[in-house]
């Protein structure tokens, strides 16, 4: 590890400290999704101060930079694998704070996946016959669990009804609802899987995001819903939306998801817009004006 300075003279970059901050990452045990965007982060630090020198002004210029070309939420995630890497080789006197973001309180619909619509984006894959497809969104979808976690669905799941889940350091079990390991059962007999995970590519390796990013939206564009709702991690947020109108459980949900603060599921079951309009309207507290003379 870099010594760390106690002065406030510049600092200088050198891009082996890259590889030295991975290392570390590394034995954090941090998730390779982690490290890997934690290393673009930094890595478009040094894109922009190319001389490779720097202090706490340039790194507040950085910030600022940032803020105009990026939405507040990815500027703050950049900025705390800024920090670290800061913390990592010694600057951390030129740690900069996050800028700070209110709490959604209802989702953008726009890019909000409806159960009406996760059912059309069923029915056109069934249709097509990609049923690979068909019954990974449903895995997704019924369990809440993530794409990376689909290689935990295996034979031997399907089997007993429940998964061990291991992301993130984080060790979970998954339940499977009954139709849905009758259904890949029925799956497996039909592929010939006698063993091992279920959603495989035709080499053999786990189906991954790219894959059904890519397939979902062709089934969105063939469904006629918007090409942005068309994304593995939304099958996610309906699940947990679907949760928790029924359950109104959010910690029980938290566990589920495998969220470690609450703060995060609570963005997962944000209502759309529409509703939230609709609760304001309920509570009938807001009456009608008319001009003098109307009443």
């Amino acid at each position: 590890m870099y010594a760390i300075q106690k002065d406030t003279m510049p600092h200088s970059l050198d891009p082996q400290m890259i590889g030295e901050f991975r290392k570390h990452l590394m034995l954090e045990e941090k998730s390779p999704a982690t490290i890997e965007k934690y290393q673009r982060d930094i890595e478009q630090f040094f894109r922009f101060r190319p001389d490779g020198i720097f202090d706490k002004e340039d790194v507040i210029q950085y910030k600022q930079w940032l803020m105009t070309r990026y939405a507040v939420r990815s500027v703050t995630s950049m900025l705390i694998a800024l920090n670290r890497f800061l913390r990592f080789i010694g600057a951390e006197e030129c740690c900069v704070r996050t800028p700070r973001v209110q709490q959604r309180i209802f989702a953008d619909e726009q890019k909000t996946l409806s159960r009406e619509e996760y059912h059309r984006l069923l029915e056109v894959a069934r249709r097509r016959g990609q049923i690979r497809l068909y019954l990974a969104l449903q895995t997704i979808c019924a369990t809440g669990i993530r794409v990376g976690e689909l290689k935990s669905i295996t034979l031997e799941a399907a089997l007993s009804g429940s998964t061990v889940v291991r992301n993130k350091g984080k060790t979970r079990v998954v339940l499977l609802p009954g139709v849905l390991c009758e259904s890949l059962l029925c799956y497996a007999g039909e592929r010939g899987i006698r063993t091992g995970a279920l959603f495989i590519t035709r080499s053999g390796r786990p189906l991954d995001r790219s894959n059904l990013w890519a397939e979902m939206r062709r089934l969105c564009r063939e469904a006629g819903i918007d090409e942005g709702k068309g994304f593995p991690h939304n099958l996610r947020h309906l699940f947990a939306r679907s949760f928790y109108e029924k359950e109104k459980d959010i910690t029980h949900l938290a566990d589920i998801l495998g969220h470690t603060s609450i703060n995060t599921t609570r963005i997962y079951v944000a209502s759309g817009g529409a509703e939230h309009r609709a609760q304001l309207e309920s509570l009938r507290l807001a009456e009608v004006y008319r001009p003098a003379g109307s009443w």
